[in-house]
């Protein structure tokens, strides 16, 4: 079985930079506690002389951001991951929106999705007896998000038919 390797925290920073810098994505306020964070709670990111410039108010948010974080992934992954861990701290919904940590979503319900499937089907097929079809019913009634509504009627139907016919 081959090895999976996850993006580093630099590499998910590249891919959230566009997400990040956004207008209206982070305030003014928000982006002062993030270097403030980065320059009081873990000095060696960032020094006294690196908050100053990227807290500058004479610059523009956008570009102070994107230089932070330009800055951050030329330092390394360990820089970029207290960066994320600091935006989980003061931004949580938005560390929670970032596109990086949405690629793990539709992985999440294929596999919540398979082991429904597979729990309902091992139980119709291992025994045809009436009450395990009623299981495998209820397995796939408390899945109505995973398997959206439609499909999980259609699956209902087919196994009411199929207890009915036994």
């Amino acid at each position: 079985m081959p090895y999976r390797t996850y993006p580093s925290y630099c590499d998910r920073l590249r891919q959230d930079m566009y997400f990040l810098t956004r207008n209206g994505r982070l305030s003014e306020h928000l982006v002062d506690k993030i270097i403030l964070q980065l320059n009081r709670v873990y000095p060696q990111i960032l020094t006294n002389k690196e908050a100053e410039k990227f807290r500058n108010p004479k610059a523009l948010l956008h570009i102070r951001l994107s230089d932070l974080i330009s800055h951050l992934q030329k330092k390394g992954d360990k820089h970029c991951q207290e960066f994320y861990r600091a935006l989980q701290i003061n931004a949580e919904q938005l560390y929670n929106d970032l596109p990086s940590r949405k690629i793990l979503s539709p992985m999440f319900f294929l596999a919540c999705f398979s082991v429904a499937a597979g729990l309902a089907l091992f139980m119709y097929c291992w025994n045809p007896d009436p009450k395990v079809i009623g299981g495998a019913k209820k397995i796939l009634g408390f899945s109505p998000i995973i398997i959206g509504r439609h499909v999980r009627n259609i699956c209902m139907v087919y196994m009411e038919d199929t207890s009915r016919k036994n």
